[in-house]
């Protein structure tokens, strides 16, 4: 067999494969923001795998507490049995997430992948409410089943669906046409008039910061307004925070700032910590309407997750010292995009350490991305024509790194403006 390993991918790996065809490397190895590709060449991260690794590669503490449970022979894959691991990571979420934010949920354990625990949010608003029909917006991705597919806004994801998607009705997000017209004033018209043709939904899904759909952010007035307005109609709030939570906008929950209690929160990504599957859906006590079994599967509740994510949250949100550290880093962000919007009159989106420049087309962003990568940053386009840039380092990069990668995004945003 052939020893080039593009070779062995071109062959054997299906063409849905997708990331990699931007970034034309193998890489080898990683460690907190490097990457090492089997070359030796290093990298900057600036992608943690689709923000999946804010705490970065590797994290010491996590990988010595795995190997631990590992060479003891912890049980991996173990369906919803309890489990010490289980037991540790619960305890820890609710003393040091739920319980210092005065959040009071139940936590279920859905398949691994964010798409699935999209999958049970919907579900569930469903039986709750006895309604079929669910509120989605504009340039929201919140997975690619079926269920997750119709509440997802992109073209190209939609048409991989192969059937009809229903069940969804979309309106418009916050600033979808300008910041001087009022999305939520129009739902709210349409809401109240009984021929509108607009049904009350079993739910409203939203992403406080749409991480694939161009990084448009919804202000926290709009979010609470949101949150009135499902609450007057008795529908459910689901927040997808797969991309937006885990401390990537700065607080654990990204809508933490807008003072709000979502109904319904769906958590993946960065749960465990360490890029490992987990995802979880947390609903207010009185939803918890579940017969048991009624949404299951194979591989929910991962115990090597639940290692890692339980020293994730020990290590990072015991205290407030790491929220203050990942606010520092964000300011750097902001003035880098600051500087180079003003130099080039782009827009720079986004929150907290979930940022980026959104260019007049996605040409221009892709000649940005390619000179990145030959200046050896990782880094990837999103929004409706993949226009924007996005910014989205480990919330543990060292400052000095994150300055070098910066320099390096700046001076190939500032070299292809030219």
């Amino acid at each position: 067999m052939s020893t080039d390993y593009s070779d062995c991918y071109e062959q054997y790996e299906s063409a849905a494969r997708s990331y990699c065809r931007g970034f034309p490397f193998e890489i080898d190895s990683a460690e907190n923001a490097r990457v090492r590709l089997s070359s030796g060449e290093l990298f900057i991260d600036f992608l943690c795998a689709a923000g999946s690794l804010n705490y970065g590669h590797n994290d010491e503490d996590m990988k010595r507490a795995l190997l631990r449970y590992i060479e003891r022979n912890g049980i991996a894959s173990s369906l919803d049995l309890h489990t010490s691991a289980k037991t540790a990571f619960i305890q820890s979420f609710v003393s040091r997430i739920l319980a210092p934010r005065q959040l009071d949920y139940k936590v279920q354990f859905t398949g691994p992948t964010g798409a699935n625990a999209v999958e049970a949010a919907l579900k569930l608003a469903r039986k709750v409410t006895g309604r079929s029909n669910v509120v989605a917006f504009t340039n929201g991705f919140h997975g690619v089943s079926l269920g997750a597919l119709a509440a997802t806004g992109n073209k190209s994801s939609r048409r991989g669906g192969g059937v009809e998607l229903h069940g969804v009705t979309r309106l418009a997000y916050d600033g979808y046409f300008g910041h001087d017209i009022d999305t939520l004033a129009l739902a709210e018209r349409m809401f109240d008039d009984p021929s509108s043709g607009l049904d009350v939904p079993a739910a409203f899904i939203v992403e406080t910061v749409q991480g694939e759909g161009g990084l448009n952010a919804c202000s926290s007035d709009w979010l609470r307004r949101l949150r009135a307005i499902a609450s007057r109609l008795n529908a459910l709030l689901i927040v997808d925070d797969i991309q937006a939570g885990c401390g990537r906008t700065g607080t654990f929950f990204s809508f933490e700032t807008a003072e709000i209690v979502p109904d319904i929160v769906v958590l993946s990504k960065s749960i465990s910590g360490f890029g490992i599957p987990l995802s979880l859906v947390l609903m207010r006590p009185q939803y918890d309407a579940w017969h048991p079994g009624e949404h299951n599967g194979t591989f929910r509740g991962n115990n090597h997750a639940f290692v890692t994510g339980e020293v994730a949250i020990t290590k990072f949100w015991s205290d407030g010292r790491f929220a203050s550290d990942v606010a520092l880093k964000t300011r750097l962000v902001e003035t880098t995009l600051k500087n180079i919007a003003e130099a080039t009159g782009w827009v720079s989106v986004g929150r907290g350490m979930m940022q980026g420049l959104r260019c007049p087309d996605g040409l221009t962003a892709e000649k940005i991305r390619s000179l990145c990568i030959r200046k050896g940053l990782l880094l990837e386009r999103c929004g409706p024509d993949d226009e924007t840039l996005k910014l989205m380092p480990p919330l543990t990069i060292e400052r000095t790194l994150l300055e070098d990668g910066l320099a390096r995004f700046s001076e190939a945003a500032l070299e292809v403006a030219e």
